[in-house]
């Protein structure tokens, strides 16, 4: 109903026929008598954005009060939300990515994709079994160099507490060869989301009782494994000469064999494919260096390799409390395959890290809420895409989508992310564009 219409009926429901008849006449002459809109400024039309097949509007679309200014502080203060164990709001995919065909090449004629890295699979066996999340240690400093990060088809990052970070990397394609995964660190509440996003098993070495308690009462308790006595689960020590509780590791490529003999529920998982593309998008933002400030003791960049069309990782050597004033920056490589840390695609996500209690608070026992949707940056070939993510089905990992709402597509290999607090700080200086973590 137009503007006019709407008060023509407002005026028939509120006024007598003789008064309304006088006010609609003053009214007509008031917009007559009103100056024209100069011609160098057009009535702003919103531009119909097409989400086939999605034949309605559905949360990939831009939200309430959203700028498509990619430059425009997008990371803005949040309230922290309070917790719930869940989205608010269950939206089903419908039909958003292509299904991948599992099956064996030489049987079909097709070629089977991971849904994971959009990368052709060899052997589609792994695709029969689930995914392996290993939780693994990025403090203190002498874990580093790490073993199996490079073989992972997906990879988080994200704060735990008192100025520390961890890893938990998704082996899948890459299992039967990750022989050495760690060091194996605890569990926190933010390993349940990748669990039941990747229909995965969580590999983990105890956690906060809090925490413990919280995975044990989970339908899916099965797949929380941590370490225990004997050889299955293939836990076993390190070849350090480390503290032991810096120097458990874990054996992915013995997995299916000891899920097989403890009768675990090792079904194969469907996950819904990733949009993945060799086409290089189009992005006025050019980003050399990628920092992500977590704390003065943690704190590393990804510097873009052109020549490979990926991401290396460099991590700090010398913290900012005990030693100089100045970052000091190191490749990171992985100890196993003796190979740099790299990544085809680095996201930052941006998710509101909460507590499960207000008691949690003085021991930094986060939770950060990777639920519904949030505000993100893509980052491949060299480029930067702002972005959103949504949670759309809690079975099913994250969608990216560009701020019209149309899917992003990643380069097809790894994708590294780093989990961010809303209230996060972004700096831009050329290409260089830095990320300091923040939280409410």
């Amino acid at each position: 109903m137009g503007l006019v219409q709407s008060y023509i009926m407002f005026g028939f429901s509120r006024l007598k026929k003789p008064l309304f008849t006088l006010w609609l006449l003053t009214s007509l002459l008031a917009f007559s008598c009103a100056a024209p809109a100069p011609a160098s400024i057009p009535e702003p039309t919103p531009s119909p954005v097409s989400l086939e097949p999605l034949a309605t509007q559905t949360p990939f679309q831009p939200q309430s009060g959203s700028s498509l200014d990619p430059y425009l502080a997008l990371i803005t203060p949040q309230a922290a939300p309070t917790f719930t164990p869940y989205p608010t709001k269950y939206v089903q995919p419908q039909d958003v990515s292509i299904p991948v065909d599992s099956s064996s090449p030489s049987e079909s004629g097709l070629v089977a994709y991971n849904p994971l890295t959009g990368l052709p699979v060899a052997d589609p066996a792994f695709m029969q079994r689930r995914p392996l999340a290993i939780k693994i240690g990025n403090s203190p400093d002498y874990v580093r160099p790490q073993s199996g990060l490079t073989l992972a088809d997906v990879v988080y990052e994200y704060y735990i507490e008192w100025g520390d970070t961890r890893f938990i990397g998704v082996f899948w394609s890459n299992a039967d060869q990750a022989e050495r995964v760690g060091p194996v660190r605890s569990g926190r509440y933010f390993d349940e989301q990748i669990v039941r996003m990747y229909h995965s098993f969580l590999f983990f070495k105890g956690a906060d009782p809090r925490e413990l308690d919280h995975f044990n009462s989970l339908e899916i308790s099965e797949r929380f494994v941590t370490l225990g006595f004997g050889n299955c689960p293939p836990y076993f020590m390190g070849p350090y000469k480390r503290d032991s509780y810096n120097n458990v590791f874990f054996n992915a490529a013995k997995w299916q064999a000891c899920a097989e003999r403890r009768g675990y529920d090792n079904l194969p998982a469907t996950l819904a494919g990733g949009f993945f593309s060799e086409e290089t998008p189009q992005s006025p933002a050019i980003v050399t260096r990628i920092f992500n400030f977590y704390s003065e003791y943690n704190y590393s960049y990804w510097q873009y390799d052109a020549e490979n069309r990926n991401y290396v990782r460099y991590q700090e050597s010398k913290d900012l409390v005990s030693f100089r004033k100045v970052e000091v920056y190191q490749p990171l490589f992985d100890d196993y395959t003796k190979q740099p840390v790299t990544a085809e695609n680095v996201v930052v996500l941006l998710v509101p890290y909460i507590f499960t209690n207000q008691n949690q608070a003085e021991d930094e026992v986060y939770n950060p809420s990777l639920i519904d949707y949030g505000s993100a940056y893509v980052f491949r070939d060299g480029l930067a895409l702002p972005a959103r993510w949504y949670r759309t089905s809690i079975d099913q990992p994250i969608l990216l989508t560009d701020l019209s709402g149309m899917p992003i597509y990643l380069r097809p290999g790894q994708t590294f992310y780093q989990v961010m607090g809303v209230t996060s700080n972004q700096i831009q200086e050329g290409a260089d564009w830095r990320f300091e973590f923040k939280t409410p």
